[in-house]
């Protein structure tokens, strides 16, 4: 893929994303895809396993990518795509077993995206888990960040 058509494709993948469109987003990613939460140590695999792991973000946060002064994001030498980013929202759903606080969310992220037939291999998303935990409230007083 050159790297328009690799911009051009998340592009419509973070506007799907953004719009909660489950089936524009599925559209962008490869049927053996493979989604990595690095923060949380969990793995999903395939249509299905994205579907869950949008599924639990969306309906936790209702998040939205946000852009921002992160930047824009670079090429690896063996075409993987790394950016960084930050994902806003407001807690409104349940999150790893906690109970909607109605609390804002509004963190930085970093995802590697690799890419196949045409299509999104895959992403690993690394954030700092112990941010989004303390802007829910779930960290003891001092740890939060």
């Amino acid at each position: 893929m050159t790297p328009e058509a690799i911009r051009d494709l998340l592009a419509a993948h973070v506007e799907a994303e953004n719009a909660h469109d489950m089936g524009a987003t599925l559209a962008t990613l490869h049927p053996d895809c493979v989604f990595e939460d690095v923060a949380l140590g969990r793995t999903y695999r395939g249509h299905a396993g994205a579907e869950a792991y949008y599924r639990s973000w969306w309906d936790a946060f209702g998040l939205r990518f946000a852009r921002g002064d992160e930047g824009a994001g670079h090429f690896t030498r063996d075409g993987a795509f790394i950016a960084e980013g930050r994902f806003q929202g407001r807690h409104v759903g349940e999150f790893l077993s906690l109970a909607a606080t109605g609390r804002e969310v509004n963190f930085r992220f970093v995802v590697v995206v690799g890419f196949r037939d045409g299509l999104m291999a895959g992403e690993r998303f690394f954030y700092d888990s112990a941010t989004l935990l303390g802007q829910l409230g779930a960290l003891p007083p001092g740890l939060e960040r």
